[in-house]
């Protein structure tokens, strides 16, 4: 199948983008990458009158890494993010997460900002950004403003943008000296839809010269309405890095109410979670694979 028509804007400037959408309206999308997009219009899903692509829009394609945060424009692609040395050197989850995004080919052109912005609940980056208390930059109409990530999220592929709105950056925030991370899914191919994913970050000290746990905390794919954070430190504080991690497992457990589809039923989600979380754990502590 192929869309329903549409009228294309191609803004050259961020005011332009904002006045377009503001115009429109509900009928409106914001087209980036589209990797997301396109096939919801193809199936005819979604029948937008308006698409205001923001691909020509200057200044929405840079990487900006500072003392504090990782921030990221609207059209920087998955592809540039994950090869960005500067960021994977300070914020490695990045790199960790995004080699789990679907093929090469879809990283090459879909959009780091447009999956977040698109709320997949079996989306990779909408849980590195929770994770990493992250904030999305919002502009409209009415102004600019920053939301939590906590907060951005409203429920499978809902998020609290206005529809005369779009989001210009986010801003991942750096973790603490001494904190490790690892991110892993489980799919039933390469490249597909993860039945469920984590990504941990674990801090670390150094006690009598060896390394102990003393917090983690972990987002899921797959698994969440929305992205949400889970502290583990109750599991895992003070433990060696060695550690079986027990008590993980009952944890998680409680924290997460996958739903059944048709590829895994809510509890092979369940103890999917947890075993992955136990190795995402240990690769993150030792540096190895888990």
């Amino acid at each position: 199948m192929k869309p329903a028509p549409f009228v294309h804007h191609s803004p050259r400037t961020l005011d332009e983008a904002v006045a377009a959408l503001a115009e429109v309206g509900h009928d409106g999308k914001v087209l980036a990458g589209g990797q997301s997009l396109i096939p919801v219009l193809n199936m005819r899903l979604a029948q937008p009158a308006h698409l205001v692509d923001i691909n020509r829009v200057a200044g929405l394609d840079t990487v900006t890494v500072t003392d504090t945060h990782v921030r990221v424009g609207a059209t920087v692609r998955h592809a540039e993010l994950e090869k960005h040395d500067e960021a994977y050197a300070v914020l490695p989850l990045l790199r960790q997460a995004l080699l789990c995004v679907a093929h090469p080919a879809i990283r090459n052109r879909g959009t780091t900002v447009g999956s977040i912005a698109h709320a997949d609940a079996a989306g990779e980056m909408p849980s590195v950004l929770v994770l990493t208390d992250g904030v999305v930059e919002v502009v409209g109409p009415r102004g600019r403003r920053e939301v939590p990530a906590s907060a951005f999220f409203e429920g499978p592929l809902q998020t609290v943008l206005e529809a005369d709105e779009l989001v210009e950056a986010v801003r991942f925030a750096r973790f603490p000296n001494g904190t490790r991370t690892a991110f892993l899914e489980s799919a039933r191919r390469s490249g597909d839809y993860a039945v469920a994913g984590v990504g941990v970050a674990v801090d670390v000290s150094t006690d009598s010269g060896k390394p102990v746990v003393t917090g983690a905390r972990a987002a899921y794919v797959s698994v969440t309405d929305v992205p949400v954070v889970v502290d583990l430190t109750e599991a895992v504080a003070g433990k060696p890095s060695s550690s079986s991690w027990a008590g993980v497992d009952e944890l998680v457990q409680a924290s997460i109410a996958p739903e059944a589809d048709i590829h895994a039923s809510s509890e092979y989600r369940r103890m999917l979670a947890a075993e992955l979380t136990r190795r995402a754990l240990t690769q993150a502590t030792t540096g190895g694979t888990a």
